[in-house]
């Protein structure tokens, strides 16, 4: 759960930051705002990795989101406009990453599946289908 609460807040600070940076352009008081918000938003990246986020499924949410993010929110505060093609755009980007969660939860499953299989189960103990590559102790000695 903390894994992703990080990474909501690195998508957080990742919006701050560059929106921060558009309105620089105006006041360059936000330049600081910016470069908190892009230190924060890789402090609680690594924090979500630390805490178990594969990096292929973090780093496509934190990057897709904050794309989508900063651009409907540039649309609200900039006035900054978002064409239908760009929306089809965000979300292509949005359905990619979703696929690549999904894919990486399969491939887990499927990894902790065949470790398992290989261990005999948590005992040791074989289960039917399984097969073990090195003998038992038992095994080893007849």
């Amino acid at each position: 759960m903390k894994k992703w609460l990080f990474l909501v807040l690195a998508i957080c600070c990742e919006v701050i930051g560059s929106l921060s940076m558009k309105a620089a352009v105006e006041a360059p008081g936000f330049y600081a705002l910016t470069a908190v918000g892009y230190v924060g938003a890789f402090v609680c990246l690594f924090a979500s990795l630390r805490n178990g986020m594969s990096l292929g499924v973090g780093y496509g949410i934190w990057g897709a989101s904050g794309v989508a993010a900063t651009a409907v929110m540039s649309m609200m505060i900039f006035g900054e406009p978002i064409t239908l093609l760009m929306a089809v755009g965000l979300v292509a980007v949005m359905l990619g990453v979703l696929l690549v969660e999904v894919g990486s939860q399969l491939a887990q499953r499927n990894q902790m599946d065949r470790s398992g299989a290989d261990r005999g189960g948590a005992d040791g103990a074989r289960t039917p289908g399984s097969t073990r590559s090195t003998p038992t102790a038992t095994e080893a000695t007849r």
